[in-house]
């Protein structure tokens, strides 16, 4: 849900609630929490002025801010957010966890789900 928590944290950055943004932008303090949760999606003409009034990248409210060039492939490239960038590097700084998860990602994945919401 990157766009939902870049929304929000640039909205605090601007030091703006939920109900004034939502007056910046046509809409309610409602429709803000639901695009911050991630239960709404914003038309296009909403998303672009999210855009102009927290002053935000399109790429990255997306979440396509950082390029990615494959190490086995010098034609393949992929856009990659900053955070996933960085879930990767620290993970990596744990390598019996990293190739616990790179042999079987979904299982290990699920796995580690299951222990945190328990």
């Amino acid at each position: 849900m990157v766009i939902g928590d870049r929304i929000k944290n640039a909205r605090i950055n601007k030091d703006l609630s939920q109900e004034s943004l939502g007056k910046l932008l046509g809409v309610s303090k409602v429709s803000v929490c639901g695009y911050e949760l991630g239960t709404r999606t914003p038309s296009l003409d909403t998303l672009i002025k999210i855009i102009d009034f927290l002053d935000l990248d399109p790429n990255y409210l997306l979440g396509r801010d950082v390029f990615v060039a494959s190490d086995i492939d010098e034609k393949y490239y992929i856009s990659m957010s900053k955070d996933d960038v960085e879930i990767i590097n620290e993970l990596k700084k744990h390598p019996v966890l990293y190739n616990k998860i790179a042999k079987s990602p979904k299982r290990t994945i699920e796995l580690i789900s299951r222990e945190i919401t328990n």
